[in-house]
């Protein structure tokens, strides 16, 4: 019997300190309640602050990529159009190649052709005024692309 007294004694003691525990509890539950709404709400504009950052970083890069796009398409035509003056320029030096040639033959043969010199000499103008104009392209380009940033530094 006496085990069963202990055993009432003990369980007692138990119900009582979890009484206790119970009225401990209950008294600071208001206050922890209002302090984990407030880490709640702190949580809350945390986030929401961090979801804005991330939007004007997703805002900016996008603006990036649409203007790295434009150069590439721009860089891309001019490619393109650089491509089709050197395609020019070798072809008004192949004439100009034949036609000296032509014209080195004349003269070692001693036959001085005013048509052959005269086509020498129109070949080379070609060619030259094909050089200045890709080279005016050229500078063109440079330009175009230098103007953004120096109004960007103004």
């Amino acid at each position: 019997m006496s085990d069963i007294a202990e055993y009432e004694r003990r369980i007692t003691a138990a119900l009582e300190r979890a009484g206790k525990a119970l009225e401990q509890l209950s008294a600071a539950q208001p206050e922890d309640q209002a302090n984990l709404a407030a880490e709640l709400e702190a949580e809350r504009m945390a986030n929401a602050q961090l979801e804005e950052r991330v939007r004007a970083i997703k805002d900016k890069q996008e603006t990036t990529v649409a203007r790295l796009e434009e150069e590439v398409a721009k860089l891309g035509e001019a490619l393109k159009s650089r491509d089709a003056e050197v395609q020019a320029i070798r072809a008004a030096n192949e004439d100009l190649r034949k036609s000296n040639a032509a014209l080195r033959n004349a003269n070692a043969q001693g036959l001085a052709d005013a048509d052959l010199v005269n086509g020498a000499m129109a070949g080379e103008l070609d060619s030259l005024r094909k050089l200045r104009a890709a080279d005016r392209a050229e500078i063109d380009e440079i330009l175009g692309a230098l103007e953004p940033m120096l109004t960007e530094d103004a």
